[in-house]
């Protein structure tokens, strides 16, 4: 009778063990992304004028790495990279919209094309398929681009998807944040009353055009000097990050903050024109610092060490540190190039890592199944030093965007020259071909599309 009493115990035991843990072995995941914002333009980050109280505070709260990068400047293979841990080039999203030069946008070929890479999707275990495989529930807003929330895995979410109405790049997602966020509110609230671990992708469209904030903020940034349409990006900014606020509120008043990793990234940047409601060169698009830098941002209570960092990280990160924090059993075939970067979070040592890289695609993809149609530079950083090599790959729409007038390579010291105004490359020629020789060995590619080799 003793015997069984113990046994009968022990039960009871281990299977209180094994539902406790969930929240402590899975953390729940916020993920945040700007939508068009340059990596300058908020208060923990220098910014004179632009008010960013809720990021500011997240700051103080997280690691914070000044010199993040995303390795494509364009929403969408930006996110598609933040989903599955690969470059553009392996995922295959590698621009906005097949080229309407090649398929009218109202024709079926055009609808086919897109289709086609949607379901580029499907070749991947995305980060809400990998975290449902040990529970997770996980919810999409904002923008989403790749159909409704349900082809990458997610298990809630509001945007219904490509070819519904108004489903190209996020319908009903991109309601949040301008409309208020009841939608994650109440997402969140389920999963805690179930008592299930959760992950967030809230993807706002803020900062992004239109720029039409609410009155009282755009008269607070409309005044001296500042031209009008700079005002109104500015004030973009502060709205998003009061929608910023008002998320990490409801975590806070769920009383999960303690156990939920925040991470914070833009997709891409954003230089606002002083003259025209779009973005100015050199910015959004491209492979400069006003495209590809972005804070990145890591806050777990407890668990990772806030303070200032000064490694260069990329976006590519983010998907392995995500899988390390969540405890997911990775599968074989999963090769990200990215780092787990959760055990120097976590004890405050200093990353190695030698260099990264990255790639710039035309917005309109000229062939959906050979990147290279479409590819313009590809880039390393490694230290101070940043190298662009141009390529000749076809660009339709955003001509201006793109004029290449530089053709040969392009070496920049970033801590002495942030804005790339000096090519320095014909000074350092060894510096120039070491670099060269590591875009070559990361990702080769047949150097006759290369518009300048250097010699």
């Amino acid at each position: 009778m003793k015997s069984t009493t113990s046994c009968f115990f022990a039960l009871i035991f281990l299977a209180t063990c094994s539902l406790a843990p969930a929240n402590e072995q899975h953390p729940n995941i916020v993920l945040i992304i700007s939508d068009d914002q340059a990596w300058t333009d908020y208060g923990f980050m220098g910014h004179e004028q632009i008010k960013t109280p809720h990021l500011d505070k997240l700051a103080r709260q997280s690691a914070v790495f000044r010199r993040g990068y995303v390795p494509t400047a364009l929403c969408r293979p930006s996110l598609a990279t933040l989903l599955t841990g690969h470059y553009a080039s392996t995922h295959g999203i590698t621009g906005n919209d097949p080229s309407p030069k090649y398929a009218a946008p109202a024709s079926q070929t055009y609808q086919d094309r897109r289709g086609e890479l949607i379901s580029f999707m499907d070749e991947f275990q995305t980060v809400p398929k990998l975290l449902g495989s040990v529970g997770y529930l996980s919810h999409q807003s904002g923008k989403h681009w790749e159909g409704s929330y349900g082809n990458v895995g997610f298990t809630h979410g509001m945007t219904r998807g490509f070819p519904e109405r108004g489903g190209r790049h996020g319908d009903d997602g991109l309601k949040i944040g301008r409309e208020g966020i009841g939608p994650i509110k109440e997402f969140v609230e389920m999963a805690v009353d179930k008592q299930k671990p959760f992950f967030l992708w809230y993807a706002p469209f803020l900062p992004h055009t239109p720029h039409n904030p609410p009155k009282r903020l755009f008269d607070k940034y409309n005044q001296g000097e500042t031209p009008t349409t700079v005002a109104r990006y500015y004030a973009m900014c502060e709205w998003f990050d009061e929608t910023c606020g008002e998320l990490l509120g409801v975590i806070d008043d769920q009383g999960v903050a303690e156990n939920t990793l925040v991470i914070y990234v833009t997709d891409n940047g954003w230089i606002q024109s002083p003259t025209s409601r779009g973005y100015a060169p050199r910015s959004k698009q491209t492979p400069y610092e006003g495209g590809i830098r972005t804070p990145i941002m890591y806050r777990w209570p407890g668990k990772i060490k806030a303070g200032e960092r000064t490694e260069v990280v990329t976006s590519l990160d983010i998907v392995p540190t995500i899988i390390a924090s969540a405890k997911v059993p990775v599968p074989g075939q999963l090769d990200l190039p990215g780092m787990n970067l959760l055990p120097e979070l976590e004890s405050g040592d200093h990353i190695e890592r030698k260099r990264i890289f990255g790639e710039s695609f035309a917005h309109d993809i000229a062939d959906i199944k050979n990147p290279q149609a479409s590819l313009l530079f590809r880039w390393c950083i490694q230290g101070d030093w940043k190298l662009l090599l141009t390529y000749d790959g076809e660009v339709n729409r955003y001509k201006s965007t793109h004029p290449r007038l530089e053709r040969r390579p392009q070496l920049f010291n970033l801590k002495q020259d942030p804005t790339e105004t000096k090519n320095l490359a014909k000074d350092h020629p060894e510096l120039v071909s070491e670099l060269a020789g590591a875009i070559s060995a990361w990702y080769p590619v047949d150097q006759r599309k290369v518009l300048t080799k250097y010699e």
